[in-house]
């Protein structure tokens, strides 16, 4: 056991961590220890534990292990198993979680954090709901910030482009705060269909480029939204299954974590050698909520960190698989 997982818990979401490096070297240990999947990695690897002394030294899972092993730290039944969307044929990331309130509080504590209290906003979700997509984490996140606004209207339309339309008209004339949630393609088939100016509304794209329309990049998704819907910024999440936490951009595609996740950037041909500020390489995560799994995860995209600790997604350094939140859409 950790010396104390109440208290580190309580301390990894204190909104001015302090300890990050003391705590991720404090979690790299015991999961080293009680994470055979991970233990028996850095072994293969040749990281002696005892030779780890600094965050920049803890080596990153590769986070196709969550395809093809239970990735836990411990032994236990998980409360929750996440999994990613696939078609037939495509191997499934499944995340085993102990307990699913750590990732509610730190998905909740992270939205404060960027966007303030969820009781402000009016959240209307272009994304399948809870029953028809057992098992999304982004779904549990998007149905509890919508139980939690207590707007009325509130709800998740991925169906209903003309009712969203119709909401969207009625809200503007009120003052509440207005998010509108959703899957990139369904974002983009609703901007086709139902054009309109969104001046005000917060309109935030959750990922998924692939698997339902002609390749595009980021820029040009934004762009179209933008010009669809008379805004001048499309925010977006960056998560993913294998993870219990998320960064935010609010826009032009740079991406900022909650105090208790942390980007690294590694060399594509050698992970274990990191990158300085405005290299482009491997996205690394250090996600502290991860307790349970493994906390530190080494991606398939690529990108690139700044100067004042934001994060660029350049790209896919393996493009065989579709991005899992772009699936549910089809």
């Amino acid at each position: 056991m950790l010396v104390n997982e109440v208290n580190f818990i309580r301390e990894i979401f204190t909104p001015k961590l302090i300890h990050f490096d003391e705590l991720a070297l404090q979690l790299f240990r015991y999961q080293h220890k009680h994470n055979t999947i991970y233990h028996n990695y850095c072994q293969n690897i040749q990281v002696d534990p005892s030779n780890v002394h600094s965050v920049a030294q803890i080596p990153f899972l590769p986070i196709s292990f969550f395809k093809t092993h239970a990735v836990q730290t411990g032994d236990f039944k998980p409360e929750i198993e996440y999994t990613s969307s696939a078609t037939s044929g495509m191997a499934v990331s499944k995340h085993l979680v102990k307990n699913n309130k750590v990732y509610i509080v730190s998905f909740s504590k992270a939205f404060e954090l960027f966007y303030g209290d969820i009781e402000q906003y009016a959240i209307l979700a272009l994304l399948p709901n809870y029953s028809e997509r057992e098992g999304s984490s982004l779904i549990v996140m998007a149905d509890y910030l919508i139980q939690q606004s207590k707007h009325p209207e509130s709800g998740f339309y991925l169906y209903n482009f003309e009712e969203l339309h119709h909401t969207l008209h009625r809200l503007k004339s009120t003052n509440t705060k207005i998010l509108l949630l959703g899957v990139t393609f369904a974002l983009l088939d609703f901007a086709e269909q139902f054009p309109m100016n969104l001046e005000d509304v917060i309109i935030m794209e959750t990922g998924g480029m692939k698997g339902r329309r002609k390749e595009m990049i980021r820029a040009e998704v934004h762009q179209q939204l933008q010009d669809a819907f008379k805004v001048k910024h499309i925010h977006s999440e960056y998560g993913m299954t294998e993870l219990l936490s998320q960064g935010y951009s609010k826009g032009d595609g740079v991406f900022y974590t909650p105090p208790w996740m942390r980007i690294l950037i590694s060399d594509t041909t050698d992970p274990l050698q990191l990158l300085p500020e405005n290299k482009s390489g491997l996205i690394n995560v250090i996600d502290l909520a991860n307790i349970h799994s493994c906390a530190f995860i080494q991606t398939s995209d690529l990108g690139k960190k700044n100067s004042a600790g934001g994060f660029e997604v350049l790209g896919r350094l393996d493009q065989s698989d579709v991005r899992g939140c772009s699936l549910m859409y089809l």
